[in-house]
């Protein structure tokens, strides 16, 4: 297999302790990947089993935590040899490297099932006494609930090992990695980050023939390889099985955890480890000859305020050269910072092969453009330009003409570019920094005030526009998205008596990824919440420079599904057969995939206003009227059905375009409230009364928005009761029978809205 072509920045320059969590069922070889390291390695190694912790006989987690510390203070590189088959089996011991200054990695042995099954099945003498028939079922139960762990769990490195040939590989990379060696950074090995489980199970216990291939053989892309040898490991019979009340845990997991992936390909923009990537070269450094230091300086600044912000996420500095000296800058800063370096860190390579010559899959890639957008000039723009084909040139044509130093033009590559089949690049970022060359255009004769605020506009658009592109498109490639947005286009039109029929779709967007708006309000780019109905139509929107959009020229990168309430609020005559009401100021309509008995939306017609960062004191008539639409329909509902309340207001962080209002009873019946970013959308800070903003607009000249992304992921608590439930099903049984009064707060200033002569100490 071909070897990445990983910049050594990330990997530590001196030599530290390792903890290695190992990540397999019962029969993959974890006990024998350990001994086989620790009897031919010049490192310290210390295996921490469960199944022998307590005096040679099985223990706890806790033990294991304890020993792993213990060793790791005294320098010692561990093993865990527990299954650590989910998250949350993983999660503590993971934790250990944020205290301690150490290498946190996973060597999965995701071996073919019926091989693990076979092994444990006919072993004698196991550490953990599971062997005979009875550990057939026992692997079958803790393989359906098999997570495959992420670098953005908090690893360092990952190795998936697929058959025993990965294995070996594994076994003498460890082995050869001395006292002061550290491998390189990354995800490696993973040939199909969708598969959930192993096939062939159950036709192995039935003692039908399972393909050995089901595993080992995936999809045909070629995945990411280090510069080192490809860690992998040699399973034998010998396995030590983590205790059984971690099957136990396993068997209790919801199944609303579980990530349900498209078949991977190279066109799967996501990431091995499912966090959104993009690629882009050094700004303004070659060509218009910005002096390397201090773009290196602006470099660093911007991305770490991008990653405090937008957690979610993986940038890459990409550059041909080994020698290139704006890499070496970046990476001193890098570590003079301690920035995490799995969400940045450089590489070497093509910006335009990175996932057929490198295995780094991306997102979306930079483009150091021209103010033309025009192919051609040489470097990076000429190599993108070629690389994508004329689709590229095409696409731009219909999004922007020109660009001015300090801004980015997000533009959605088409599926039939060849960088989109063969790199998975589903969107190019042109941007333009400021230019320091007297041979071209806009020369700023070496002022390097505006030079350092034209670059940092300039990042911060292109960063701009990935984040609208994370959101909008979630970890579905652009030609899924498509497909979801014609079905959308070819849906049913209902009656208007079912509340169940028309427009925001938070489950659109959980198809998507279930990523609600985690991004700072001003942002309001697309994620999850809001509207299904797509338009291929519209016309793309230049991201614009922080500064800009401070002063409110808030122009958005939005999604083309996610144009669909703009397009209706400007041409509400092509939809008039789907519209409750239809005003000069308004329109309403119903939610396609509403989270309650009675979910409409009450949309402004109003341009320039996308979301509630948009609104001004001079909207605050709009608002009322909104407002007062909104009540309307509540009361006629209301009149339908006197014991529904109704709660009227915005979200922080919307998913569509255009400023709307949701009016939606308390019940929350409806299969389409799926997960936890839907409930908490509408029953956290993030949900915004309408009430309230009219009063900030009034009072301040502008509304509080609450879009921190720890409110959409906050555990699931009733909106009466405040009693926590660990999953929403659990959660929508105990609202059917919740009697206990609203929240005070909820019962001030007319924030509930219910049937005359209900008390409003006990609205129910």
């Amino acid at each position: 297999m071909d070897m990445m072509d990983v910049d050594e920045t990330s990997a530590p320059r001196e030599g530290k302790p390792v903890l290695v969590i190992l990540v397999g069922a019962p029969g993959s070889g974890k006990s024998t990947f350990g001994e086989d390291v620790m009897r031919s390695s010049t490192r310290h190694w210390v295996r921490v089993c469960q199944d022998t912790i307590g005096n040679g006989k099985a223990g706890t987690k806790a033990q294991c935590l304890s020993s792993a510390t213990s060793a790791l203070k005294d320098g010692k590189s561990v093993f865990i040899d527990r299954c650590n088959l989910d998250r949350e089996q993983r999660s503590e011991f993971i934790k250990l490297g944020g205290g301690l200054q150490i290498d946190v990695h996973a060597v999965v042995l995701d071996l073919p099932a019926k091989l693990c099954i076979s092994r444990s099945v006919n072993r004698t003498g196991h550490e953990g006494n599971l062997q005979g028939g009875r550990a057939a079922a026992v692997v079958n139960r803790m393989l359906q609930h098999k997570e495959l762990p992420k670098l953005s769990e908090g690893f360092n490195r990952i190795t998936f090992c697929q058959n025993e040939n990965d294995v070996k590989n594994a076994i003498n990379l460890y082995s050869s990695l001395g006292p002061l060696d550290n491998l390189p950074h990354g995800c490696f090995g993973q040939k199909n980050t969708d598969s959930k489980i192993q096939v062939g199970i159950m036709k192995f216990l039935k003692r039908a023939e399972v393909p050995l291939a089901a595993a080992s053989t995936t999809s045909g892309t070629e995945e990411p390889t280090s510069q080192t040898p490809r860690n992998n490991s040699y399973c034998k019979d010998k396995e030590a099985l983590s205790s059984i009340s971690d099957t136990d845990n396993l068997e209790t997991k919801e199944v609303e955890r579980q990530e349900v992936g498209s078949a991977g390909s190279h066109a799967n923009p996501v990431c091995p480890d499912d966090i959104p990537t993009l690629a882009f070269p050094s700004i303004s450094t070659s060509d218009f000859q910005f002096n390397l230091e201090k773009a290196a300086d602006i470099i660093v600044e911007k991305v770490a305020e991008f990653l405090n912000k937008f957690r979610n996420a993986r940038l890459v500095l990409v550059d041909l050269s080994h020698k290139s000296k704006i890499l070496s800058l970046v990476k001193a800063r890098i570590a003079e910072k301690n920035m995490d370096t799995q969400k940045f860190f450089t590489h070497v390579g093509d910006i335009t092969h990175l996932y057929s010559r490198g295995g780094l899959r991306c997102n979306a890639i930079a483009n150091a453009a021209n103010w033309r957008l025009k192919p051609g000039g040489g470097g990076v723009n000429a190599a993108i330009f070629n690389a994508a084909g004329p689709e590229l040139e095409s696409a731009t044509k219909d999004k922007v003409k020109s660009l001015s130093p300090g801004n980015a033009a997000v533009v959605p590559l088409p599926s039939s570019s060849p960088l989109f089949t063969r790199e998975g690049v589903t969107h190019v970022i042109h941007v333009l920094g400021p230019n320091m060359n007297p041979q071209r255009p806009n020369y700023l004769n070496n002022d390097y005030n505006k030079g350092c605020k034209i670059l940092q506009d300039a990042y911060t658009s292109l960063f701009d526009g990935f984040a609208s592109i994370v959101r909008n498109h979630p970890g579905i490639p652009e030609g899924k998205g498509e497909k979801l947005e014609r079905k959308s286009l070819e849906l049913p039109v209902q009656s208007d008596c079912s509340s169940r029929k028309y427009f925001t779709g938070t489950d659109q967007k959980s198809k998507r990824s279930d990523d609600h708006g985690s991004e700072k309000s001003k942002k309001c780019k697309g994620t999850q919440d809001d509207l299904g109905l797509p338009f291929t139509d519209s016309k793309g929107e230049k991201v614009d420079s922080e500064h800009r959009r401070i002063e409110r020229s808030r122009s958005k990168a939005w999604g083309s599904w996610a144009q669909a309430l703009h397009q209706i609020a400007m041409h509400p005559e092509k939809h008039k057969g789907d519209l409750l009401e239809i005003s000069d100021d308004v329109v309403v309509l119903n939610d396609i995939y509403p989270k309650a008995q009675k979910h409409v939306l009450v949309l402004a017609r109003t341009g320039g206003l996308d979301c509630l960062a948009d609104v001004q004191k001079e909207h605050l008539q709009l608002l009322n009227m909104m407002h007062d639409v909104g009540l309307k329909w509540a009361e006629k509902f209301l009149s339908e059905n006197a014991s529904l309340v109704f709660r009227l207001g915005y979200h922080s962080a919307p998913s569509m375009r255009q400023l709307h209002l949701h009016v939606i009873s308390q019940d929350f019946e409806s299969t389409q409230l799926k997960n936890k970013k839907h409930w908490n959308s509408f029953n956290t800070a993030f949900f915004r009364d309408s009430v309230d903003v009219m009063d900030e607009v009034s009072s301040d000249g502008k509304a509080t928005l609450k879009d921190d992304d720890k409110l959409l992921s906050m555990e699931l608590r009733c909106h009466r009761c405040r009693s926590a439930h660990p999953n929403i099903p659990r959660l929508k049984s105990h609202i059917r029978s919740c009697q206990s009064p609203f929240p005070a707060y909820l019962l001030q200033n007319g924030r509930l809205v219910h049937a005359p002569g209900e008390p409003r100490n006990s609205v129910q």
